[in-house]
């Protein structure tokens, strides 16, 4: 039976820097992927000063979503940074629009939302916003009697013990207890290292995930609903 996955993110380098080796798994089995971000990255790190990052960022984002296998890719245009309730409102429906579209023009499809956990994971609030109008959306498909799963990156708390304020405030890693799904993609290491450098302008972001996840970088952690 085909699978379709809908991924929902707040910022072009989040399926990167995130679930990129699930995601790879996916693609390269057959799965559909549709990617969405909520907002162009403009907020983000820009050390060659180029002149707009955020069009720059969404350039960085197709390049790495055509290194996943991605079948389409859409920007929902909100600015990075300043999500907030009125905006999930929009969002969520949005997303519902958009997904209960292609679904219904899917019929026999298994069905899959992959997001943030409800904690933005870092604490971001536009992770947070992401997240939350992707659960919405799950419930919602799940009422109008579509089959669907909800996968939630997390990371382990193996990697990530304690909270964290060295920015925002970051909770501490997923307990063994709380994880419920691991998906091992540490084969695809070189092809991880390539999407994630898609991601140029963030290399710093980039360069912090590769000293942090180490040898366990691809092997990515899930709280699932169905």
């Amino acid at each position: 039976m085909k699978k379709i996955i809908f991924g929902i993110f707040a910022h072009p380098d989040d399926e990167a820097f995130g679930p990129a080796g699930t995601l790879l798994l996916e693609t390269k089995s057959g799965t559909e992927l549709h990617l969405f971000t909520l907002t162009n990255g403009s907020a983000g790190m820009n050390p060659d000063n180029v002149p707009d990052l955020g069009a720059h960022r969404l350039e960085e984002w197709h390049q790495a979503g055509r290194l996943l296998g991605a079948t389409t890719m859409r920007h929902l245009g909100y600015t990075d940074g300043t999500l907030c309730t009125n905006d999930m409102i929009a969002i969520q429906q949005t997303l519902l629009n958009d997904i209960t579209k292609i679904l219904t023009d899917n019929p026999n499809v298994t069905a899959e939302i992959m997001t943030f956990e409800t904690n933005g994971l870092t604490g971001h609030i536009d992770h947070i916003v992401a997240s939350r109008a992707a659960n919405y959306v799950f419930e919602k498909l799940k009422i109008a009697g579509f089959s669907v799963v909800l996968r939630m990156f997390c990371l382990s708390r193996d990697t990530d013990p304690e909270n964290n304020t060295d920015w925002l405030f970051m909770n501490a890693g997923k307990t063994n207890d709380e994880i419920n799904q691991t998906i091992d993609a540490r084969h695809l290491r070189d092809d991880i290292l390539t999407i994630m450098q898609a991601h140029a302008s963030q290399k710093k972001d980039y360069e912090y995930q590769v000293r942090h996840q180490g040898d366990a970088l691809g092997l990515n952690h899930f709280i699932v609903r169905s």
